[in-house]
């Protein structure tokens, strides 16, 4: 997905300088002439990711008046000021009231870039935090799992569906598809919000205390047993339950889980009463329960209590287009997590991360960020972060070359050796002008856009040199310039 920078100034020079500038850095420009006009768009395009903003602007509405508009209308896209005169007081200001940074007009193309990268960097670190604390707060919503896969977008419908209600939810995926997290949101987006949400991985409780960890037991029920233990589903009662791999739940403890669901409530072991309970099941599997039920291991009554609202995740793998969202998610949570400067991943990282399969998926996915993160030295991870992965995937496989002064073994020698590609390009937009930020590549049209854009600016609009060195004809280059909609003036003068 490409980012979006909004441009807001009065001077149409300073405006097509700027839009030139940004969209040479390989992003896309939207324009506003003035303040009410950048607000209109804000309000209406959800897609803008930076406000490039001029403090001074005639009219009713200036700089400060669109952050102080924005802020009434909860508006939290990072903005960028730029100032003419670089008045202290004037900056102090916008910055009070929420601007992440400021230039001082003409600002230079690097100093401007670099800004720009520091507003989406601050602005994944502040909305990563955000989630994080929704989660652990228990108010994880649809929201913070937004998706551009076809199949999540079914599932996400579904899942919106079922938080309106209090019936079971199935949940069926592969191991690390983020089963847990669909259950949080769908708690977090109904009437449990903010209530107990208790998870049990039921493969992981000894098979003699998954009664007493599930409905819970009286002091000296059994051996061992020296005080009173509540149990899971009264230490959920009010909230959710998640009971994770339930198919790997005992027979007897079925029996005693499907009364659960069935009376509203459990018979802690040793106890002389029943204990009323309300709790909402959410259970998830990453096997197939119908083949349990068939195969003589799961309860077909209990089945058909918790497979009232099935739904199934689909693997990573399946949903290439999620990855980018999630790799500049996890980079930038665990950057802020371990005190590092990583700012995101190179783009043929990026296209590294989306054609790997990922057999562990999401959570597979979060290992491998958080690897390199923490191992990282620059501020940008690149292809030589992910060995492993870069060694199973077609393309990512040459020949290491020995550490100097290390010597080199006739056995070794004859051996095949494989090593991760370490790509290096001289001009580090250059990537950019043929790979999108998701790794995908880019149309032949946008690739010959940018390209005509490029020798523009770098033949400073010298029409004849442009046609030369492209190999095309003036006439051509002109026509091109019209099919594609470039105003070689605008690129001339960003050059």
């Amino acid at each position: 997905m490409t980012t979006t920078v909004l441009i807001v100034d009065d001077d149409p020079v300073q405006r097509r300088l700027a839009e030139a500038s940004v969209r040479r850095f390989g992003f896309e420009a939207r324009t506003a002439e003035n303040g009410a006009e950048a607000l209109s768009l804000l309000r209406a395009q959800h897609d803008i990711d930076v406000v490039l903003l001029d403090l001074v602007m005639p009219g009713g509405l200036d700089g400060l008046g669109v952050l102080s508009e924005m802020r009434k209308g909860d508006i939290d896209t990072p903005v960028i000021v730029q100032t003419a005169n670089g008045s202290i007081d004037a900056v102090v200001s916008a910055m009070r009231a929420g601007a992440v940074d400021f230039v001082v007009k003409p600002a230079g193309a690097e100093r401007l870039q670099v800004s720009i990268k520091n507003a989406l960097r601050v602005d994944q670190l502040e909305e990563e935090v955000r989630r994080m604390r929704r989660r652990a707060s228990g108010a994880l919503t649809f929201r913070d799992l937004a998706s551009k896969s076809p199949d999540m977008d079914r599932v996400m419908r579904l899942a919106e569906r079922a938080a309106k209600s209090t019936i079971p939810v199935l949940i069926e995926g592969e191991s690390g598809v983020g089963k847990e997290v669909l259950a949080r949101a769908i708690q977090g987006s109904g009437d449990r919000r903010g209530k107990p949400f208790v998870t049990v991985n039921c493969g992981a409780i000894p098979e003699n205390l998954v009664e007493s960890t599930l409905f819970g037991h009286e002091k000296g029920a059994f051996t061992g047993a020296t005080e009173r233990h509540t149990g899971k589903f009264v230490e959920a009662s009010g909230g959710t339950l998640f009971l994770d791999e339930i198919g790997e739940l005992p027979l007897d403890a079925q029996v005693k889980l499907l009364r659960a669901l069935q009376e509203g409530e459990v018979d802690p072991v040793g106890a002389k009463r029943s204990v009323r309970v309300d709790i909402r099941l959410v259970s998830a599997t990453n096997r197939s329960l119908l083949d349990l039920v068939k195969a003589g291991k799961f309860r077909e009554d209990l089945y058909y209590r918790l497979n009232v609202f099935p739904m199934t995740l689909p693997p990573l793998r399946a949903r290439r287009e999620d990855i980018p969202d999630l790799v500049r998610s996890f980079c930038a949570r665990f950057s802020a997590e371990e005190s590092k400067r990583v700012r995101g991943v190179s783009a043929e990282a990026m296209a590294l991360l989306t054609r790997y399969s990922w057999p562990g998926n999401v959570r597979q996915l979060e290992n491998a960020l958080f690897r390199a993160v923490v191992l990282a030295d620059g501020d940008e991870l690149t292809v030589s972060e992910f060995p492993q992965i870069a060694a199973q995937v077609e393309g990512f496989d040459i020949r290491i070359p020995p550490a100097p002064g290390q010597p080199v073994s006739a056995h070794a020698a004859l051996e095949p050796v494989r090593e991760i590609v370490r790509v290096e390009v001289r001009d580090p937009h250059a990537m950019s002008l043929v790979v999108e930020e998701t790794g995908e590549m880019k149309t032949m049209e946008a690739v010959e856009s940018e390209v005509i854009r490029y020798a523009l600016q770098y033949y400073r609009g010298r029409m004849s040199e442009v046609s030369r060195r492209l190999g095309i004809g003036r006439s051509t280059l002109y026509r091109k310039l019209k099919d594609l909609g470039i105003d070689e003036k605008a690129e001339d003068a960003a050059a």
